[in-house]
């Protein structure tokens, strides 16, 4: 009971399925993502990296390793977005990165997570996150206060 031209026109009407658009997958930790970027602009011999987003845990990371001499200087830009940070390396940077989850790091435990974490005593700072704001190992140790450990550098 059906034509040749019907039967074409059924097969040829299927609906279009639309195609999938390509999904990003969701950022868990600027903080890492910020430290790994980084790390590897350091490594191939960069001398300035562009980080993005920006967090106030960022900013207090980066014032740690300028501190101590690691970077150079670094310059906030707000693009009423994420926020960007350019940093200007200077290679002394060997490795930085997280420690994830963030562990309690108190007073008596200093030397343990230090000895885990670097690779030597005589150089690299863990970053924690303290009551008395984000500090390296040796300044928490100064001030007599424990916390979180957020990461490391050396």
């Amino acid at each position: 009971s059906y034509s040749f031209c019907t039967l074409l026109q059924t097969k040829f009407d299927t609906p279009k399925v639309p195609k999938k658009t390509k999904q990003k997958m969701t950022r868990m930790s600027t903080l890492a993502d910020a430290l790994k970027t980084m790390a590897n602009a350091s490594r191939k011999g960069k001398r300035q990296v562009v980080l993005h987003p920006s967090s106030k845990v960022l900013v207090k990371f980066l014032t740690c390793m300028q501190k101590h001499g690691y970077i150079n200087e670094f310059e906030i830009v707000d693009d009423h977005r994420g926020g960007k940070i350019v940093v200007e390396l200077n290679g002394r940077l060997n490795k930085c990165g997280i420690v994830s989850p963030r562990y309690n790091m108190a007073l008596p435990d200093i030397d343990e997570f230090t000895t885990y974490l670097l690779p030597s005593r005589q150089f690299g700072f863990v970053v924690m996150t303290t009551s008395l704001g984000i500090m390296d190992h040796e300044e928490a140790r100064r001030k007599r206060t424990g916390g979180k450990v957020l990461g490391f550098f050396y």
